[in-house]
């Protein structure tokens, strides 16, 4: 019924194109200018077929519209371009506040499969295992790929498990890196956040009677970034190229908390943060420091083979807090913080990667070889902190360890078009290879980052083991893990008839770890005339678990009733998760339905696209098993001391439909200048069908619940139902200006508490940048992303019981309010 409706807006918006195209056609005869006229790489294995001539969508996001922006994020650059491809900005999420994950289509970020200049990526070693968007996943960090690096980005809005493999459920990124072998240009940005937000507090009056109806308005400036960057061609040979890539980002954190409105001191001393006139929190963007590198090259040889290759690099510290530890605190230790403390987060990552690859003639077939390595790895600090059972012997940073996650991988694909008789075009038939290999370690920490020293809290209880906001990883939970995957796939592409383009393809694969995956496509497209086609598929497509996934595990100590129990994030093979029902994970699987519209004017394009998307054993993070009745059966289980804890979980069912809506015009020259104009939209759904259990815990009264209804509400309203997003460039001599508005739609956040859901209403966020060019060298701009300043809906007071998080992660657009930025441009 949803995919009727679905389909029912796809042609709504189809008849709608079709009154009004035509009139903006007859003002305007230059083809050329149509934005997704350009010739792709992902989708589809024939070579010179353009973004409006596939069977499966396919938006082209150019250098020019990455670049002009202020937060110069390839992330950031794409959600803003791209209706259907959410990144939400979590703060006080731990590591997750350094590799923030993006989402397409509303599913899981792990579920989208990113290529580099047609390569598969290595994932960040980071698994996200706090209360943000993508909980569970571990993604590909596209903010490793500095934005002056990149060519152009294609994204296959479709399932291609079939074409790609593992992963690629919800549809595929490729990032075109820069080729050059002249010219260059030197960038240089400085930008700020200059706002003003509004919080609600819980704030005693001078009566000292509580005031819930207050509110406290802050003007910031904060959140500072500069940004140096630049690249240069190089030629290598007749034909060869070596472009290099460098940039270095400074970026200062933003901080939008509120008062903290408890008592902060023993005593009598002051009771709040207002009355202090202090603010003792961090909440919002990162300090950030990195530098990033990347060299792309090509060689052609003298018998017509040509050598490629790239390599990158990226070290990044960030620091990012946790919560306020008050003075009075127990976990405080007053000989050292008097005034409490705010526990930092400060990890530092280590990302690089080298690929080589040779095309060349085998027997009359194109023929690309390639082998491919990459790694990221991610080690913790924890700063400004103490581990509470040391007493007064306790340090204040820690060595909390880490984790990294490395992949090699080597393919070979051919590619040959036959004449077949009967047919309008080749028969295009592709099909190859590919081997990879993955590991994954854990290392601890130095003993203090996880110990307990001993020390009694002033009543005489015991507390809390290790370095505060994260104890570090302990030698239980070091390890080194690996796995191996085969695939061969086969796919063919011809047009029946001039009107008529059918495409099929299979694909084989066998891990090391759950055992073998078969998927398959079959799209068409038919042409009724030039102006107008339609387009389907159909296709199942898979998930391979991954390693973090089934061997992440750190455990820390909560006290239960006063009693001190290690609670554990469980590998999916320990004994404890074993005897509470966890099983080998196995993969994910899909089955994607999709059909839709392409309309072509002159300078107007347009494509509309519903789609369904099913995917069953969704692979997530269980609820945290602590509850009392769990503690007893693992103690009747032979397991003492254990207070449960949480693993990954196949069992998740859910059915995600949506239709996505693209529209590009060139007007006609005026004497004003040249203006292009872009319009999307995309309106998403999910639904959460099934839900796991384990039979073991079934029979405890009550039963544990493995997946909670928060969980379930973040996969089904988590993300905005619809997004809308609009862009007009203009160009004037040497003038030039970009005006992009973004609306976000409805977003709930929930809890498990049904009374404390609430919800985040539409918001439209406005940028607007200006440029200057002298003497086509010199690009001067200014601009403002969110220029009007918007925000989130504040978190009602019984969710900010502090006064510090007025703010939700779940925001589409993060809460850090306007950025001003300027930057200058050297082209040479």
């Amino acid at each position: 019924m949803k995919f009727k409706v679905a389909l029912s807006a796809a042609v709504a918006a189809i008849a709608l194109s079709a009154v009004s195209a035509p009139v903006m056609a007859q003002e305007q005869e230059d083809e050329a200018a149509r934005t997704l006229d350009t010739v792709v790489t992902v989708g589809t294995r024939v070579a010179n077929r353009s973004a409006l001539d596939t069977a499966a969508p396919v938006d082209v996001v150019s250098s020019e519209a990455i670049q002009n922006i202020g937060v110069g994020e390839l992330n950031q650059s794409l959600s803003v371009n791209l209706p259907a491809l959410n990144f939400p900005r979590p703060a006080l999420t731990d590591g997750t506040d350094s590799v923030r994950p993006a989402a397409l289509r509303g599913l899981s970020p792990d579920q989208t499969l990113v290529l580099v200049n047609g390569k598969r990526r290595h994932t960040a070693s980071l698994v996200n295992v706090n209360g943000s968007i993508g909980r569970g996943a571990s993604a590909v960090d596209l903010n490793t790929i500095p934005n002056l690096a990149v060519g152009g980005v294609e994204v296959l809005r479709d399932g291609a498990s079939a074409l790609y493999g593992s992963d690629a459920i919800a549809g595929v990124v490729n990032v075109r890196l820069r080729e050059a072998n002249t010219g260059g240009a030197v960038s240089v940005s400085y930008g700020w956040r200059e706002t003003e937000y509004t919080t609600p507090v819980v704030a005693p009056t001078a009566a000292g009677v509580p005031d819930p109806g207050r509110e406290v308005t802050r003007e910031r400036s904060d959140g500072h970034v500069a940004t140096v960057a630049g690249w240069k061609g190089f030629s290598l040979g007749q034909d060869g190229f070596l472009t290099l890539t460098g940039e270095y980002k400074d970026q200062n954190h933003t901080e939008r908390s509120g008062y903290d409105f408890r008592q902060q001191y023993p005593g009598s001393q002051p009771a709040a943060e207002a009355e202090i006139g202090r603010f003792n929190a961090w909440t919002g963007e990162p300090d950030l420091e990195q530098i990033s590198l990347f060299a792309n090259a090509g060689y052609g040889l003298a018998n017509g083979a040509e050598l490629y290759g790239w390599a990158s690099f990226q070290d990044r510290e960030t620091v990012s807090a946790g919560f306020f530890r008050r003075a009075l605190d127990d976990r405080n230790t007053i000989e050292i913080y008097p005034n409490g403390f705010l526990p930092k987060i400060n990890p530092t990552t280590t990302d690089y990667s080298a690929l080589g690859g040779i095309r060349f003639d085998f027997a009359g077939w194109d023929a690309d070889a390639s082998l491919g390595y990459g790694s990221n790895k991610m080690e913790f600090q924890i700063i400004d902190t103490l581990n509470r059972s040391l007493g007064t012997a306790s340090g204040t940073e820690f060595d909390a360890g880490g984790f990294e996650h490395s992949q090699l991988v080597a393919n070979i694909g051919f590619v040959k078009g036959f004449a077949v008789d009967g047919l309008a075009s080749d028969l295009n038939v592709a099909w190859g290879a590919e081997a990879r290999q993955e590991n994954y370690e854990i290392f601890a920490g130095e003993p203090d980052s996880y110990r307990n020293g001993g020390v009694l809290l002033p009543g005489g209880g015991s507390t809390a083991s290790g370095a505060q906001v994260f104890p570090g990883f302990q030698p239980a939970n070091e390890l080194e893990e690996d796995r191996t995957a085969v695939g061969v796939y086969l796919d063919v592409e011809a047009n029946v008839t001039d009107a008529l383009l059918l495409s099929g393809a299979v694909r084989g694969e066998s891990y090391s770890d759950f055992g073998e995956a078969l998927t398959g496509k079959l799209a068409a497209r038919y042409d009724f005339n030039d102006a107008f086609a339609l387009r389907g598929s159909i296709q199942n497509g898979f998930r391979a678990p991954s390693l973090q996934q089934q061997y992440y595990t750190t455990t820390s100590t909560n006290f239960i009733n006063g009693v001190p129990f290690d609670v554990t994030t469980f590998r999916v093979d320990d004994p404890i998760a074993r005897a509470l029902g966890a099983q080998d994970l196995d993969a994910e699987k899909s089955i994607n339905y999709a059909i839709g519209a392409v309309f072509q004017a002159g300078a107007f394009n347009m494509t509309v696209d519903a789609y369904r998307i099913d995917v069953e054993d969704r692979i997530v993070l269980s609820e945290n098993l602590t509850a009392g009745n769990v503690q007893d059966f693992l103690v009747s289980q032979g397991f003492i001391g254990s207070g449960g804890g949480r693993f990954f979980i196949n069992g998740v069912e859910t059915e995600t439909t949506g239709v996505d809506i693209i529209a590009n015009y060139a007007f006609p020259e005026t004497e004003f200048g040249s203006f292009t104009a872009t319009a999307g939209a995309n309106f998403n759904k999910t639904e959460v069908t099934g839900v796991p259990a384990i039979p073991v815990l079934t029979g405890l009264t009550p039963p544990p619940v493995l997946f909670a209804r928060t969980n379930i509400l973040t996969l089904e309203e988590g993300t905005p139902k619809d997004k809308f997003t609009g862009q007009v460039n203009w160009e004037h001599g040497p003038f030039a200006g970009t005006l992009r508005a973004v609306r976000y739609g409805e977003v709930l956040v929930p809890s498990n508490t049904p009374a404390l859901d609430y919800t985040l209403d539409p918001q439209t966020l406005i940028d607007l940048e200006a440029r200057y060019t002298w003497n086509d060298m010199l690009t001067l701009a200014v601009g403002a992303d969110n220029i009007l300043d918007e925000y989130p809906d504040a978190a009602p007071l019984g969710l900010n019981s502090t006064g510090n998080t007025p703010f939700s992660s779940y925001s589409p657009f993060g809460y850090s309010g306007r950025f001003v930025y300027t930057k200058a441009t050297l082209n040479f």
